[in-house]
């Protein structure tokens, strides 16, 4: 058996949060590394030793297995444990750790490389009998032989990399005229993301569900299943939503899927934490679509509906011991659903935001699991992945599972970045997603443009915004005064006294008058509408208020004057007070202004000063938090000015084409 005492983790974030807080109970020495921008991380705080690895970048970082190693020397780390996403499945960083004398917490060099190239994996699924997907998994990857198989695969169709996953070089076709762009941006991105830009043509399976199954081996030869996970609810082919079990699966499907899944497994000898990824059709069919050769993200469904620690017994396997229970002693009870928070914005076809965290809140509750890597007052930074947290409920039934969740989401407080949390409350709301029939094609067919827009605050939100505001005004200029009796608060000798507060959120402008009446109460009014707000109690970003006699917990927090986040009953937003803007509005880009979205390296620039545009054209492309992103023209026209060349970073909102926008 192979001994180890202290535990390097080779990530960061969530994963290396919860792979260090599993350690730490038994027994382990926990060493992280962080980059420039992690150095006040949580996870960074959470080990018992940290190693500093490199700049920002995680090219220049958490992708150096040279930074990785050194990091283990110098710490003295005996094991590393990858996490996942980075170099958790590069066979070359796992052999070598095995070559510098460390413990790989995950299966062997030759398994991670056989299944972390898709083409290869998928030829050893076919020689193993497990069903597969058609399509084009051949060597030559020349664009002529990809264009020419691609013709002979029926339509739509999916160009995948090869040597990765999570979404990344993968582009759907719907047109054969299509294909050599897709060709062409597939093979950029997943040469960026792994460094290979080999790809695999597959037909692309309408409507599945993506169900995926949890296999765990040995060093002696011992491999089972420990059920199954629906992951269908994705947005750009990156899951979203995930729950444990299939809400489909009958057991005769589990029993075929599972050794489906355990044959995999065997055909490579595999050890440790693995997951077997299909496609189940709507007539019961499935099909092999890959193997992920580490712990996934969704793994705590897993975990609550089969009692284990899944990293607890990653750790075990790798000491050389037996994974001790066989497949007839792995039972499932009850039900766990799993949502990502991510920092990004639905409405703007969910782009990655980065910014600071003002204030985070995470849920707790009966069933209730949070695994995060922020903290309060830490910058979300635009080089990593958007996803923050996830937040997991269980429950005896799947509904009840979705009704703690859907509730624990509504009392997650992130304020400081935009995120998607509405949108997934929203998405465990749909009647389709509760009566368990979401498939691929969910996010798509269940959400028109419009309907993933943010909800603007309402009226009465807007009143309690007020009311907080004026209330923490009027505390901070008590605090700073002489000999004031409480009672005096809100009182005038005169009339009472009324401050005016405005929001605007979008189109809708909310010009309030507040009225105090007496022991706390304030009446609010708009040329329209008024209610009566009462403070109850307020306190370090909580208050207790009523609202027409109702009452209500409200997180909020006061980064700045005139600056107020508010969430309430699940709904959040943030309140800049208009008048104390002094009329200043922030300009906001025309049609022939082309700016970038977010932070990221120019990868292309396809216009020049004097070229006509089309509507819809692309125009540069961006790589940002490992995707490529297509800019293009709002309206057609000629360019006037190109600021900027291909190579170079950008910051937000940097303008970087404009074009005289056609009459």
């Amino acid at each position: 058996m192979t001994r180890f005492t202290s535990i390097l983790v080779a990530n960061r974030g969530e994963i290396a949060c919860r792979v260090i807080r599993t350690a730490r109970a038994q027994g382990y020495r926990t060493v992280a590394v962080y980059s420039d921008a992690d150095a006040k991380a949580p996870h960074v705080l959470l080990a018992d030793e940290a190693v500093h690895i490199g700049p920002s970048p995680v090219n220049e970082s958490y992708l150096v297995a040279a930074n990785i190693l050194a990091a283990a020397k110098a710490s003295g780390a005996e094991a590393i444990h990858p996490g996942y996403g980075f170099l958790s499945e590069n066979a070359g960083f796992a052999q070598a750790c095995e070559d510098a004398g460390l413990v790989f917490i995950g299966p062997r060099p030759d398994a991670i490389g056989l299944m972390g190239n898709k083409a290869e994996a998928k030829r050893r699924m076919l020689a193993a009998a497990v069903p597969c997907v058609p399509g084009y998994e051949g060597e030559d990857q020349s664009d002529a032989t990809l264009l020419g198989e691609g013709a002979k695969i029926e339509l739509p169709l999916m160009v995948k990399a090869a040597a990765g996953g999570g979404g990344r070089g993968m582009r759907l076709v719907h047109e054969m005229g299509e294909l050599a762009n897709a060709i062409k941006l597939a093979r950029a991105e997943a040469t960026s993301a792994f460094g290979n830009g080999d790809l695999i043509l597959e037909k692309a399976i309408t409507r599945p569900r993506h169900v995926e199954v949890q296999v765990f081996g040995d060093s002696h030869g011992n491999i089972v299943h420990l059920g199954e996970r629906d992951c269908s609810v994705q947005r750009r082919h990156q899951k979203v939503v995930e729950e444990a079990p299939c809400p489909v699966m009958t057991e005769t499907l589990r029993q075929e899927m599972g050794a489906a899944a355990v044959a995999a497994a065997q055909s490579i000898n595999y050890r440790g934490a693995g997951t077997v990824e299909f496609l189940l059709d709507e007539r019961g069919a499935f099909y092999f679509l890959e193997m992920n050769t580490r712990l996934q993200v969704e793994h705590p469904v897993t975990e609550m509906i089969t009692g284990m620690d899944l990293v607890a017994l990653q750790l075990q396997v790798a000491q050389g011991e037996p994974l001790g229970f066989t497949q007839n002693e792995v039972t499932l009870s009850g039900h766990a659903i799993e949502v990502r928070l991510y920092t990004e914005d639905p409405s703007q076809d969910f782009l990655p935001t980065s910014g600071p965290v003002d204030l985070w809140a995470p849920p707790e509750g009966a069933g209730i699991r949070v695994d995060s890597g922020i903290c309060s007052g830490q910058d979300i930074s635009p080089f990593y992945d958007p996803m923050v947290a996830k937040i997991i409920a269980s429950g005896p039934t799947r509904d009840i599972a979705r009704l703690r969740l859907i509730e624990a989401l509504k009392e997650t407080v992130l304020f400081g970045t935009g995120h998607n949390r509405d949108f997934l409350v929203a998405c465990l709301e749909k009647d389709r997603f509760a009566a368990g029939e979401a498939t691929t094609a969910f996010i798509a067919e269940e959400f028109a443009e419009g309907d993933i827009a943010a909800a603007q605050p309402v009226f009465t939100d807007s009143a309690v915004a007020a009311v907080l505001e004026l209330a923490l005004q009027h505390e901070e200029m008590y605090r700073n005064s002489v000999l004031v009796a409480p009672v005096l608060r809100d009182w005038a000798s005169a009339s009472p006294l009324v401050s005016r507060k405005q929001y605007q959120h979008g189109e809708q402008v909310h010009d309030l008058s507040v009225t105090p009446l007496a022991s706390r109460r304030y009446r609010v009014s708009n040329a329209d509408s008024h209610t009566v707000v009462e403070l109850f109690a307020i306190a370090d970003s909580t208050a207790h208020v009523g609202i027409d006699g109702v009452q209500h917990m409200v997180r909020y927090h006061l980064p700045e004057t005139g600056r107020l986040y508010v969430s309430i009953d699940g709904r959040a937003a943030q309140y800049r007070d208009m008048i104390r803007l002094d009329g200043v509005q922030d300009a906001a880009a025309g049609g022939g202004s082309i700016v970038a979205p977010m932070h990221g390296l120019l990868l292309e620039v396809r216009a020049a000063a004097g070229d006509t545009v089309k509507a819809g054209q692309t125009l540069a492309v961006l790589e940002a938090m490992k995707m490529h992103y297509e800019i293009v023209a709002d309206a057609a026209g000629k360019v006037s000015d190109v600021m900027v060349a291909a190579g170079t970073q950008v910051a937000a909102d940097d303008l970087l084409i404009t074009i005289d926008v056609a009459d």
